[in-house]
């Protein structure tokens, strides 16, 4: 390993150098105050006279590609990238007239030097290289169409504060330039026998701390050649984010607990994820193609949707949602795995398993049942049904046995404790999001004149109100009478 120091703008310069974020990154994730403190700290720099500023560290890996010179960036993507929207918004703005600085061609030199490489005939002229959707985003402003921009995009977002910075004029564009020259880094290049997943861990421990998810991706792909790299995060990992609109840590966590009847907690996902494939010695191919398979799975619950036609299962799998009860989704990404793998449990059965389990789930709330017990419950389910006698026949019958043998706090409430804690308990201070299910209940069970009450309650035409004041006055406690 090798560290030096040098200015950002020196280690951004140079036709050849192409500037790689490995698919194993997060995407580009600085948000609009991360920005607004790079853009104080250039004003600082411009106002206070300085010399130089420091910026942090730039971790790479340089990998020939034919004539190009790759650095691969381990750390420092969001800094290199920052910095890349600026220079992008000031060449822009002085192309469009927008600006007007005392030195000529400006935007040409910035353009020229540190965005583009002219005269690059093959592929693109792009010098920085971020990650499939952060690079279309990019190439977007680069063609200065606003029209083009994608919207959502953080490196937009960005890209616009910057413009609206620099419109203010607070300082002149001449003079923010020079404050992006005396930017200071300390360049870091790995050798061939550095470990870069141990450094990018390491150094991942402060700024915008990565999450679970994020750590277990770098994991995967960070060993494999670019190549691989390209290949299993287009095929496998993309997908499996999207499957799990992002929430990559959450799903593996229900993933661990499926295959090894332990749920780690939300901080030792990672830790527990390489634990897990180191022990069981899995290939990459066999791990992510059955990752992807329940993310599809986990796709389903996250939506609401089975994809099995079935309306009962689709509207119960919505309530339960609308409950935010996760702990029941090993459970149930393993029920629906059933059903997939051959029809080992019909449609049918998953509806009854399904509206069941809402049944016990809200009758234990609606009767003050501490929950502390679900997590074990569900997440051993499955096994003791198949264990009574290792088939999934009667599956049904034998998830009901299940539940009902549940004594304390496991307990399933049968009717008489159930009735008598609704016609007691203090609805009004239920949780806003049970006392939306009750109701929604109340109105659609048993027919098919349904309303959407859900949607009716959060956009304000439905409200909850007291058909008594919650608190009577002395006047209406006596008009009432004794009892």
């Amino acid at each position: 390993m090798k560290g030096s120091e040098a200015q950002l703008l020196g280690f951004m310069e140079g036709t050849n150098n192409r500037y790689v974020i490995p698919v194993y990154q997060r995407t580009y994730d600085w948000k609009i105050d991360n920005c607004r403190q790079l853009y104080e700290d250039l004003k600082k720099i411009v106002i206070d006279k300085r010399n130089s500023h420091f910026f942090g560290s730039i971790v790479s890996q340089v990998v020939p590609n034919g004539s190009k010179i790759e650095f691969h960036i381990i750390d420092g993507q969001q800094r290199l990238t920052t910095v890349t929207l600026l220079l992008l918004a000031i060449c822009n703005l002085v192309k469009s007239g927008s600006v007007k600085p005392k030195e000529e061609d400006l935007n040409a030199q910035i353009m020229e030097r540190f965005i583009i490489d002219k005269w690059d005939k093959k592929g693109s002229r792009i010098k920085l290289c971020p990650v499939s959707n952060d690079r279309t985003a990019l190439e977007k402003l680069i063609s200065g169409d606003a029209n083009e921009f994608d919207p959502v995009s953080n490196m937009t977002i960005n890209y616009k504060f910057f413009c609206d910075q620099i419109l203010k004029e607070e300082i002149d564009v001449d003079s923010l330039y020079e404050a992006i020259g005396k930017l200071q880094i300390i360049s870091i290049t790995l050798d061939n026998d550095d470990n870069a997943q141990l450094i990018f861990e390491s150094l991942n421990s402060t700024g915008l701390a990565l999450t679970e998810g994020d750590k277990i991706r770098n994991y995967i792909l960070m060993g494999l050649s670019p190549d691989k790299q390209e290949e299993y995060y287009s095929k496998y990992w993309t997908k499996i984010e999207n499957c799990t609109a992002s929430d990559v840590s959450g799903f593996v966590r229900n993933y661990l607990s499926i295959k090894q009847q332990v749920t780690p907690t939300v901080s030792t996902v990672y830790k527990a994820f390489k634990k897990y494939v180191n022990t069981e010695k899995i290939s990459l191919d066999f791990l992510l193609e059955d990752m992807l398979k329940y993310a599809r799975i986990y796709q389903k619950l996250l939506n609401g949707k089975s994809g099995l036609n079935c309306k009962r299962l689709d509207d119960c799998m919505y309530r339960l949602n609308r409950l935010e009860i996760t702990v029941t989704e090993p459970f149930f990404m393993e029920i629906l795995r059933l059903n997939q793998d051959g029809d080992k449990i019909s449609v049918e059965d998953l509806v009854q398993v399904f509206q069941i389990t809402e049944n016990y789930l809200f009758r234990r709330n609606i009767c003050d049942v501490p929950t502390n017990a679900l997590n074990k419950i569900f997440l051993n389910l499955n096994r003791e049904i198949i264990r009574y006698d290792n088939s999934t026949n009667n599956y049904v019958d034998k998830f009901v046995y299940a539940l009902l043998s549940k004594k304390e706090s496991g307990r399933f409430p049968d009717d008489k404790e159930f009735a008598y804690a609704l016609a007691n308990k203090a609805v009004y201070q239920m949780r806003g999001r049970y006392k939306a299910y009750l109701f929604e209940r109340f109105e659609n069970y048993g027919t098919l004149e349904t309303k959407d009450g859900y949607t009716l309650l959060d956009n304000g035409t439905y409200s909850i109100e007291h058909i008594m004041p919650q608190h009577l006055t002395p006047a209406g406690i006596q008009e009432l009478g004794p009892k």
